[in-house]
């Protein structure tokens, strides 16, 4: 792990074919916390049908996709219909892009109501991210473990525990060459809400 002298950056790795930036106090406890609370509230939950292997299941875990710029956004196999942004997400929005300085645009959020919901391996690399995407994750509520492999190379696993009002970069080429997820988890009973903010082309 290397320190970087970015404001609240707690480490950086340098990994194979990837960077991981990880922010552990992104947000200050008590604004992470009136947040948690306003979108709770405010953002429309909903739950998806997903098809796995012909299959249909309920996705495990709540999710709601906003934007001010787009007209559909297709992943997993759902094509789903922006919501408006809310005044508290643009307000986070604009943090991100002052510390990524990057044109964000779009955010799906998820919501693990507790450790039985979940999120299995996968990539953030639909074609309408274009190629080597930026993806912003921030965590709010119950701490959760993300874990992280590499598709090829099978010594080249990790995990992290994500905290209230952080924020985790996935940069370079690690939605192609990278797998991630959060597992399910009996040591964790509260929810916890995930922002993933990202730039549709």
């Amino acid at each position: 792990m290397a320190k970087n002298s970015s404001p609240g950056l707690r480490w950086q790795r340098d990994l194979p074919d990837a960077t991981v930036r990880y922010f552990q106090d992104f947000l200050p406890h008590k604004e992470a916390d009136q947040l948690y609370t306003t979108l709770l509230r405010e953002i429309p939950w909903r739950q998806d049908d997903v098809k796995v292997f012909g299959k249909v299941y309920a996705q495990p875990r709540l999710t709601s996709l906003h934007s001010n710029s787009l007209s559909t956004y297709t992943y997993s196999g759902l094509t789903l219909h922006p919501h408006p942004m809310t005044p508290a997400l643009l307000d986070l929005m604009e943090k991100m892009r002052q510390v990524c300085d990057h044109p964000f645009n779009c955010v799906l959020l998820n919501l693990y109501r507790d450790g039985a919901d979940s999120n299995g391996w996968h990539a953030d690399n639909e074609k309408e991210l274009g190629k080597h995407p930026q993806i912003a994750s921030f965590s709010l509520g119950a701490q959760r473990v993300f874990h992280f492999k590499h598709r090829r190379h099978k010594d080249q696993r990790h995990k992290m525990e994500l905290h209230h009002g952080s924020l985790l970069l996935m940069e370079g080429a690690m939605q192609e060459h990278w797998l991630h997820q959060i597992p399910k988890t009996k040591k964790v009973s509260d929810p916890r809400i995930n922002l993933t903010f990202r730039h549709i082309i």
